[in-house]
Parts: C-alpha cells; structure tokens; sequence
C-alpha cells in the first residue's frame, strides 16, 4: 500500500507545482534578493569596513524622507579629490571643438582658395566674428576688435591703442626774436598805425617822415619817400592786397598812393580836416579814419575819389579793418566805441551810413582790431590803459560770445591760422606779446624783449612770423608759427646766444 500511494500521490505533487509557479501573488524563493533588501545589508558590513566610522547613524540606509539640499551633511570625500569644471560659456567652446575636428579633414586644394571668401562672409555674419582668429584663451597681444556696429556700454579699463592725447606734442616757441631791426626816428605814438606786410614779403615803416621798405626775402632796404615839409610826419600804412601799392596817411590831412616798384607816386587824395591815422583796402576802395571821427571811403580807379562818408565816432579813428571777405568795415576809436559797417554798394548810397553795429562796453580807446581768417563773423578788439580787455564779438547776432582782462594796455591784435591762436601786442605795463589759444583764450605763450610798448604788430604773408614795432625804435621779428617745430628747435639750439640774433638797421 504504500508503494501505490507513491505512485499515485507523484502526478498530484507535479500538477501542484505547476500551479504554483503560475500565481504571481506568491514570493519568489529562488529570485535575488530586492535592492531594498540589499541596502541595510551593505550598510551593515561597511560600517565595519577599515577607514570607516563604526557609529554610522541606522538612519542613513534608509531612503532620505526629505527634500535633497536640505540636510547639510557633508558629502563624504573620496580618494584623490573630486574634478574641477570650470565655466567656459564666453570662451567659444563650440568654435574650439569645431576647429579642433576641421583639423583632421582633409583639404581640398582647388576649393580652398575658392570658398575662403565665402567661408569668411558666413562666419562673420553667423558668429559676428571670422572663424579663423577665434581663441579659446586670450592670454596676450593686441585685443580682438568688436564687430562693426557693436557698442558696448561697459567701462574701458585698458586699452593698447594710442590715445591723441598721448600723441600730442607741446609746441616749441622761441623766448628770443628771429631779427632785430633798428627803427631811428620812430614816433612814439600809440594811435598811429605804422606798421604793414605785403604779400610779396615786404615790410614798410614809417619813420618820422620818410617811408623804409625791408625785403624780408632778401633783407635789402629800400628808401621810398619823404615829406616835403620837416613839421610833417607819416600816421599810416597800408599795403594793397596785391603788395604792389602802398598807401600813406599823413599828417597833413592826405592820403597819398604810391608805386613801390617804380618808387613813384601815383596821387595825393585830401578830403579830410586833421591826421589820417589809419587806412585798410577793399578791393579798389581804400578807407581812411581820422582824428576828425570821420571814415571816408576812396575809389582809387577815378578821379573824385571821395565816394562816402561814414560817421559814427566823436573822437579819433585810430583802428581800421576790413573783413577777409570785405562784407564789413570794423572801426575802433578813441571814444571806446568798436563799430562795424556794411560794405559799400555802387549806386546805393543811402543806405551805405547805417552801421550794423555798435558797442560801448570797452572803457579805453579801441585801436586793436583783428578779424577771424577761418571765422568771418568772428572780430576780436582791445582796449587800451583804461581798458585792458580783449573782447570777440559775433558780428552775425551782435554778442560778445568772451572776453578776457589782460591786465595791461592792448595796442594791437592779429589772428594766427596756423595753429589758430590769437596773439596781442601790449604797451604799459607789460610792453609784450602774449599768444592766446582760440576760442578758450588761455594763455600759450609770452615773447618779452621791447623795453617801451608795442605799438604795432602785423603777420608775414605765409603766417609762421609776426613783426612788432616798439617805442623803444626797434622791430622785432618772432617766427613762433612755424609748421614744422622740431626743425626749428634744432635751430635755435644751435644759435641759442645773443649773438646768434641778426641785428641790422632799418636805415
């Protein structure tokens, strides 16, 4: 019996087996073990483990209930350090990789020279920058520079490019004049004008009664002409703008024309009641101040050549300009007054008295006049003793735009283009000239050597030299314009002493 239940009980145990296996809701007894199975077990031997705390927290093989960051425990640190990522956003990690990949391709040689302007074109519209120059790391040289258009609203801590600033260079001006010429005889008067320059490079000077003309090319002197009476004595002198004529104010009320080429005189015009103290051209009209206050105006090409009379000063005419592009007159008199007159039109002659303007503020007598060369609506005058100002006028509006007290006397004023500067001759108490930077009227220079004041003072023709004329019966010429300075402090070097200073007589 026992043998059969054996046999018989065999087929039931396979079938119950079976159907085992086939419900899922039953534990797997053969299957590995679960992961949270695993973990209490491995937590358990590592705890033991050589270079490991045995008082580990039973907690810690636990799933962490809290929210990650929270619990400030240190990470625990491993053999060797962690790694260190650095942060390459602006170093072009991209371009590296893709330049580090073209390397290993090979080049076609007959497409290369073909698309590397094409290539170039697309790089820098794609990248804003070409291809080729790009850097993973800047370490030296010059800076790249930024895409055309790019502005960049941060603060330049360096920069490599060369600043104007730095590039400026101090201009040289010699302390010493060019030349000295004597002038015997000079009359020590502060209105009168008796000092010009041509453009042919001629100098004339009016000593006493006679007329000297100096060569400045050649340095020859020229004797032109003398008053007939000994009581007489030259006021004025004024070279056309061709620099072949001269015109002489006299102290007998005329205003004599000569040719200096020919040394003869062409006419002898008289039309005013006292000294002509001051003549200026315009054109073929020559205009001639008086100590009567009166200007009158000559045509030299006809035989009446009194044409206007304008009237606006109650004392002595002692400066007279025309503007560079003879629009207006500027007359300054021993009034204080500084006025500007349109010019004269042919055949309308009502309207050629009313000056356009007229202004007071100076408190001497204005003799110093001087017109703008690269600004025609810009005229510049200076006071005397009382006075001691330079003011600029805008002769379009009217206004006096600076003004400046030079703290002594102002005889003359002459615009300097070259390095545009204004320069002004002074009598008591300095008896100097002073070169100004224009328009901010700050001091540049000071050439001192005229023991009496400066009466006057004009500008060469090619605008590197201003002669002045002193009461101490000399003139001095200081060629503190010129446009290539280091060739002429290497020149003064060489002749720095007094000797080295051409001393000649004007007679």
């Amino acid at each position: 019996m026992f043998g059969l239940r054996a046999v018989f009980r065999k087929p039931f145990g396979l079938e119950n087996d079976i159907h085992s296996i086939l419900k899922l809701d039953m534990p797997i007894t053969n299957a590995p073990l679960a992961r949270w199975q695993r973990k209490p077990s491995t937590t358990s031997l590592s705890g033991l483990s050589p270079g490991r705390s045995g008082n580990v927290s039973q907690t810690s093989s636990k799933t962490p209930s809290k929210t990650p960051g929270k619990n400030k425990k240190q990470t625990p640190s491993k053999m060797g350090g962690d790694r260190f990522i650095p942060i390459r956003n602006s170093k072009q990690m991209d371009v590296a990789s893709f330049l580090l990949t073209k390397e290993n391709e090979p080049v076609d040689a007959n497409n290369a020279a073909a698309s590397s302007e094409n290539q170039k074109a697309w790089s820098v519209s794609l990248n804003g920058y070409d291809i080729e120059d790009a850097k993973i790391l800047h370490l030296g040289g010059k800076p790249l520079n930024a895409p055309e258009g790019y502005q960049n609203n941060l603060k330049v801590l360096y920069s490599q490019a060369t600043t104007p600033a730095s590039l400026k260079k101090s201009r040289y001006i010699s302390s010493t004049p060019d030349k000295i010429l004597d002038a015997p005889e000079l009359r020590n008067d502060f209105y009168l004008n008796l000092l010009d320059w041509s453009s042919r490079n001629v100098l004339a000077v009016g000593l006493h009664n006679s007329i000297y003309l100096w060569d400045a090319t050649h340095g020859d002197i020229t004797f032109l002409m003398k008053l007939e009476r000994e009581e007489d004595y030259i006021c004025s002198v004024s070279w056309t703008k061709e620099g072949s004529y001269l015109a002489i104010g006299t102290s007998d009320c005329k205003v004599q024309l000569w040719d200096t080429e020919n040394q003869k005189r062409l006419r002898s015009m008289a039309s005013h009641t006292a000294r002509v103290g001051s003549l200026s051209w315009n054109d073929h009209i020559l205009s001639s101040g008086s100590r009567s206050g009166h200007i009158h105006h000559h045509d030299v090409r006809v035989a009446d050549h009194h044409i206007f009379t304008l009237a606006g000063h109650s004392q002595e005419v002692c400066g007279l300009k025309w503007s560079a592009d003879g629009r207006y007159l500027a007359s300054g008199g021993n009034d204080n007054l500084v006025c500007v007159w349109p010019r004269v039109q042919e055949g309308s002659a009502s309207n050629d008295g009313q000056m356009v303007h007229c202004w007071s503020q100076h408190q001497g007598a204005v003799k110093a006049l001087a017109w703008c060369p690269w600004q025609s609506n810009i005229l510049a005058s200076g006071g005397g003793t009382s006075d001691r100002h330079i003011r600029v006028w805008n002769v379009n509006s009217g206004s006096c735009i600076s003004s400046l007290d030079t703290q002594s006397q102002i005889s003359s004023l002459v615009f300097a283009p070259n390095y545009k500067e204004l320069v002004s001759g002074h009598g008591y108490a300095h008896n100097n000239v002073v070169i100004w930077k224009y328009p901010s009227l700050t001091k540049v220079s000071e050439l001192n050597g005229p023991e009496d004041r400066v009466l006057s003072m004009i500008l060469s023709p090619d605008s590197s030299t201003i002669a002045t004329l002193a009461g101490d019966e000399t003139v001095r010429l200081w060629k503190s314009f010129e446009l290539d300075p280091v060739r002429k402090k290497a020149k003064d070097k060489m002749v720095k002493s007094t000797s080295g200073v051409i001393h000649q007589s004007i007679r």
